[in-house]
């Protein structure tokens, strides 16, 4: 059953993003929390982290240069 609840990358994505900005839905966060693989969050979380920063970079760079 928890099978049929599991978040698509989509939408993994989509709680990853809304959840760095702060503004999970109280229905995503429980789909997350009872479908979602923790390792499937934490390995998204990494990655937009590291694409948050080297975007920052990128910007302040161009802006600088």
């Amino acid at each position: 059953m928890a099978e049929n609840n599991k978040p698509s990358i989509a939408q993994v994505i989509a709680s990853v993003v809304s959840a760095a900005f702060g503004v999970q839905s109280t229905a995503n966060r429980e789909r997350d929390f009872t479908g979602g693989s923790a390792k499937t969050y934490i390995i998204a979380g990494v990655v937009f982290t590291v694409l948050f920063i080297l975007t920052i970079i990128g910007v302040v760079r161009l802006v600088l240069s």
